[in-house]
């Protein structure tokens, strides 16, 4: 009897565990750098560097999780995280290094550009102390992001 109750328990834990497992990610992987101009009130134009890379542990399904950071003009590098659901975008980073550090808000949307690369659009907005700042940025990849190679396999003849 106490092996079938611990049979059926172990059953059950392996059933609960395997249900909750998140499906493997198939979106589209947007991972890359991408040169984005922008404009808002405060700034006014600006380029900046902005680097996606996949966080293939907590992606799933058509759901993408980046790794997210903007690099200006001077150097200055902004940490945050992005989101993907199909090609729609959102994002946030860190407007400092600071503990109470406000963040930056976005929301946009990727479209495939020529040569097998991608570019997205998107509206902000930075909180401060006189009502926040709004802005625009249209970001084009750098690079086509392609698959890796396949390694051919050599042959070697023997005489």
């Amino acid at each position: 009897m106490r092996k079938l109750v611990t049979g059926l328990v172990l059953s059950y834990l392996a059933l609960c565990s395997s249900a909750y497992a998140a499906p493997a990610f198939k979106g589209t992987n947007y991972s890359g750098e991408y040169l984005c101009k922008g404009k808002n009130d405060t700034v006014g134009d600006y380029e900046v560097i902005v680097t996606l890379k996949l966080n293939t542990l907590n992606s799933n399904a058509k759901f993408g999780v980046y790794d997210f950071n903007t690099e200006t003009e001077n150097s200055v590098i902004y940490y945050g995280q992005a989101v993907a659901n199909g090609n729609r975008l959102a994002l946030t980073f860190k407007l400092s290094k600071a503990p109470n550090a406000e963040y930056s808000t976005g929301i946009g949307e990727f479209k495939k550009l020529k040569g097998q690369r991608w570019g997205f659009s998107h509206q902000y907005y930075e909180p401060d102390n006189s009502g926040g700042n709004y802005g625009t940025e249209f970001c084009a990849m750098q690079s086509a992001q392609l698959p890796p190679e396949k390694k051919k396999k050599s042959v070697h003849k023997t005489s």
